[in-house]
């Protein structure tokens, strides 16, 4: 299930309005919008705070779906990968012009 499914949800079961849900999370009414239309992602912690806020409780199982180690590890060996094609090269001696000379 998607993050912006499962606030939406819980805040229209609770018949909370966004700038309401917003005070009660400590977070503003853009951001909680913005959560919603999956436009930006929450962190865990700020999820389980909002979701807390509307007046439910996030399961562990749930936190474990939300975080997809296997696709999180495959983007991570594709960013290694990356790095290796571009490796960085650097002078080993520093140059650069002396201080306080024309």
């Amino acid at each position: 299930m998607d993050i912006d499914v499962v606030l939406r949800g819980c805040r229209a079961r609770g018949r909370w309005s966004l700038r309401a849900l917003g005070r009660r999370a400590e977070t503003s009414h853009a951001t909680l919008a913005a959560y919603e239309s999956a436009r930006v992602a929450p962190t865990t912690d700020t999820l389980r705070r909002v979701l807390r806020a509307a007046g439910f409780e996030m399961e562990p199982a749930f936190v474990r779906v939300l975080v997809d180690h296997e696709s999180r590890g495959q983007e991570l060996l594709e960013v290694l990968d990356l790095a290796e094609r571009f490796p960085a090269r650097h002078s080993p001696t520093l140059r650069c012009p002396p201080f306080g000379r024309s």
